[in-house]
C-alpha cells in the first residue's frame, strides 16, 4: 500500500471539489497542507482530516484519529505537507497492526 496514492490522493480529489478555483490541493508529496500561507485554512484542514479519517476507515478497516495530542505535540507537524502526513499515517497504521 502506498499511503499517498491509495489513501491521501483520493481524498484530495474529493476535497478539491469543495475548494474554490485556484485553491485546489496538488497531488504531490511537497504540497503544503497547512501553514506557510499556501495551505488550507484551519476549518478546511479540519474538514480534510475528517474526510481522510473516514477514507482510512473505509480503506483499512481501522478507526484512526489523525489530529490528536500525539500529532499536535510533535516538533514537526504531520500536517505541514503531504509527505509528512503520509509518513505519519504510515506510522499510525504500523502501530495499529
Amino acid at each position: 500500500m502506498n499511503v499517498l496514492t491509495d489513501i491521501i490522493y483520493p481524498v484530495i480529489d474529493e476535497f478539491n471539489q469543495t475548494l474554490p478555483d485556484g485553491r485546489h490541493l496538488n497531488k504531490a508529496p511537497d504540497t503544503v497542507l497547512f501553514g506557510g500561507g499556501n495551505g488550507l485554512e484551519s476549518i478546511q484542514l479540519v474538514s480534510f482530516v475528517v474526510a481522510l479519517e473516514d477514507h482510512l476507515l473505509d480503506f483499512t478497516g481501522k478507526d484512526i484519529i489523525l489530529a490528536d495530542e500525539k500529532a499536535m505535540s510533535r516538533r514537526n507537524s504531520p500536517f505541514r505537507d503531504m509527505q509528512a502526513l503520509a509518513d505519519y499515517i504510515g506510522e499510525l497504521l504500523g502501530e495499529n497492526e
